[in-house]
Order: C-alpha cells, then sequence, then structure tokens
C-alpha cells in the first residue's frame, strides 16, 4: 500500500470509529508507531483528524462533503485508472448512465472515440465533457443544481431516470462497505442515485481506496443492489476483500506507484 492509501485508510478507520490509538493503528497496517504517527501528523496538518493522548480522533462528520475540486486533486491517478477499466465495461451502441462525481468524470474522458453511445447523466460537466463528441449522444436529466457541485438533483432528475431503462449505470459514492452498503455525503443525490441504479440492468460502483469500509450520512442503496465495483484496492485490502466476502464482484484498476504521490 502506498504512503497516500494508507493515510487514506487510516482516516477512514478513524471516521468509522471516531478515534484509533497508535499501537492499534500500527498493528492493522503493519507498520511501525513512527510510521503511523508521521501519517497522523499529515492527516492533522490537512484538518482531516486530530492527535490525542496514545492516539487520535476523527474532525469528520459523515455529513461533511469535501469541496469538489480538492476530491478532483485527490488520488487523482486512481480515478483515471479506474475510469480506464470501466470503460472497458462499456460496448459501442450501449446505453449508459453516468452519475456524478469526481471518479466518474475519469469515465467519461476515456469514452471519447466510442460509437453509438448514448449517455444520459445528472451531472452538468459530464454533459460539457461529452456534449460535444459527435459519436456520443447525451441527454441530461433536469433538476435543480446544486451549488458548487453541478449536479442535478430533485423530483425532475429522479422521474427522468424512472422513465428509462439503461444498460449500464456507473455511479459514484462517498463511501461503500457491506452494511449498510452505498453511502453518499447528501441525501438529495443519494435519492438521484438510487433512481439511477433501478434504471439500468446492471449497475457498477466505481470508487477509489479510499471510499472502501466508509460510511457516509445518506444510504443510496444495499451493496445487493450493485453488480460490481471498479477500484484501485487490490484483491488483498481488507476493505476491498470485505466486499468480495459480501457477494460484490471486485474489479482492480492498477496504479503504479510512480503514478501516485509519496
Amino acid at each position: 500500500m502506498l504512503p497516500s492509501q494508507r493515510r487514506q485508510a487510516v482516516l477512514r478507520r478513524l471516521t468509522a470509529r471516531s478515534e484509533a490509538g497508535f499501537t492499534e493503528l500500527a498493528e492493522e497496517f503493519g507498520v511501525s508507531e513512527m510510521t503511523i504517527r508521521r501519517d497522523l501528523e499529515t492527516l492533522e496538518a490537512d484538518g482531516l483528524a486530530r492527535r490525542v493522548r496514545g492516539g487520535a480522533i476523527s474532525v469528520v462528520s459523515r455529513a461533511y462533503e469535501p469541496p469538489l475540486a480538492v476530491r478532483a486533486a485527490t488520488a487523482s491517478a486512481a480515478k483515471a485508472a479506474i475510469g480506464a477499466v470501466a470503460a472497458g465495461l462499456v460496448n459501442d451502441g450501449d446505453t449508459v448512465i453516468i452519475d456524478v462525481g469526481t471518479t466518474t468524470l475519469e469515465l467519461a474522458r476515456a469514452l471519447h472515440g466510442r460509437r453509438g453511445l448514448t449517455v444520459v447523466t445528472a451531472s452538468l460537466p459530464i454533459a460539457v465533457e461529452l456534449g460535444n463528441d459527435p459519436d456520443i449522444r447525451v441527454l441530461v436529466t433536469g433538476g435543480q443544481v446544486r451549488d458548487g457541485e453541478l449536479s442535478l438533483t430533485g423530483g425532475m432528475a429522479e422521474d427522468a431516470f424512472g422513465a428509462l431503462n439503461c444498460d449500464l449505470a456507473f455511479i459514484g459514492v462517498a463511501g461503500i462497505c457491506p452494511v449498510p452498503g452505498l453511502t453518499e455525503y447528501n441525501p438529495d443525490d443519494a435519492r438521484v442515485k438510487r433512481a439511477a441504479i433501478a434504471a439500468a440492468r446492471r449497475s457498477v460502483v466505481l470508487a477509489d481506496s479510499s471510499k472502501l469500509g466508509r460510511v457516509a450520512f445518506a444510504t443510496v442503496a444495499p451493496l445487493s443492489a450493485v453488480d460490481a465495483v471498479v477500484t484501485d484496492a487490490p484483491a488483498a485490502h481488507r476493505a476491498a476483500g470485505e466486499l468480495a466476502a459480501a457477494g460484490a464482484e471486485v474489479i482492480e484498476a492498477k496504479v503504479s506507484a510512480a503514478a501516485e504521490p509519496r
């Protein structure tokens, strides 16, 4: 596991448990306590954790949604790899739902050059990304624009998906684990994601390793509602193994060590 991936995993553990000790984390991740202390120093500097006597506590609410620009700059190599692997699941002529999010935007970028696709989205950035591609028809759901996120929410967006029957839905999440399943920061986005999943024959979650094992504020759907998860986490990753044991197909998108910042 790369240091950046380990720090995200440490943050995920803190968010799930609220606190953890240095010794506990060192044993869990198979590194020295000094390494864990450095990881927590970095997380504290980023405003994501606070060190206390013997360990650290999380300062991140499950409802806290990092700004879009911050999320786009986080795990960018992993997200690009996930998008490329997800694009390989799409056949020319498919009707595809692409959910809002920074990882799903990487999928959209990887679809240029495909022929005869119909893409349905509640994401204005994804609509702009694909809107000028002559071989891809883009349908936008309509709905209320979320400030800063540029996602479309509300009854219009949900109803648009309810009237469609698509081949594939690619869903972005804030967190995914066996229970409660798929979760999201914002309840309005969660409802639209739920409608998107219901509108597709097959649904695939795109989630970098920091999302695995994490529980955010609003539940989208149980894990059984999706068919596969594409992630940069290797099969040996604890949270990826838990998803596989719960019945999800986990597809690894490999990221070279040189591609991720240390």
